[in-house]
C-alpha cells in the first residue's frame, strides 16, 4: 500500500433482488454503502454491527458478514485524507431497513446507475466491480 491510512472504515453491502443498497449522507452529494469509522477498540465487524444499526435501524451479527475485499482510496469528500474500508456482504439481517442518524436517502442500484448518480471511488471502481464478477448484481 505504501500510504498511511488516516481513515479506517467498515462498510455493508447489503443485497436484495440482484441489486445492492447505498446510502447518501445528509448534506453530501455522493452515495456509499452503509457503515463508517472504527471507534477506539472497536473491530471492523463491531463497527459494522453498530453502523448498520445506526444508520439503517437493522441487526446484524458477525457470522451474517461475508469479506469481499479491503480498499484503499481518497476518501470521498476528503482527498487529502487516504481512506482504508474493509468491505463486507452482509448475507442477514433482521428489521425493516429504515434511514436513521446522518443517513437522507438510500438507494439500491446494480451496475447501470442512474445518471447523475455520485458514487464514492471504492464503491465505483472496487466494490462495484467485484460485485458484477461474482455475478452477485446486474
Amino acid at each position: 500500500m505504501g500510504k498511511t491510512v488516516d481513515i479506517h472504515k467498515a462498510a455493508g453491502v447489503l443485497l436484495k433482488d440482484r441489486k445492492f443498497l447505498i446510502t447518501r449522507t445528509r448534506g453530501k452529494e455522493f452515495f456509499i454503502a452503509p457503515g463508517g469509522r472504527l471507534e477506539a477498540g472497536e473491530s471492523v465487524t463491531d463497527a459494522l454491527i453498530r453502523e448498520l444499526k445506526e444508520e439503517l435501524s437493522i441487526d446484524t451479527k458477525a457470522e451474517d458478514f461475508e469479506v469481499l475485499g479491503t480498499f484503499y482510496a481518497p476518501a470521498a469528500g476528503a482527498e487529502d485524507k487516504y481512506l482504508q474500508s474493509d468491505v463486507f456482504i452482509v448475507k442477514h439481517w433482521a428489521g425493516e431497513i429504515i434511514p436513521a442518524a446522518e443517513v437522507e436517502e438510500v438507494k439500491w442500484i446494480d451496475s447501470n446507475m442512474p445518471e447523475g448518480l455520485v458514487l464514492g471511488s471504492i464503491f465505483l471502481h472496487d466494490v462495484l466491480p467485484a460485485l458484477k464478477e461474482r455475478n452477485l448484481i446486474d
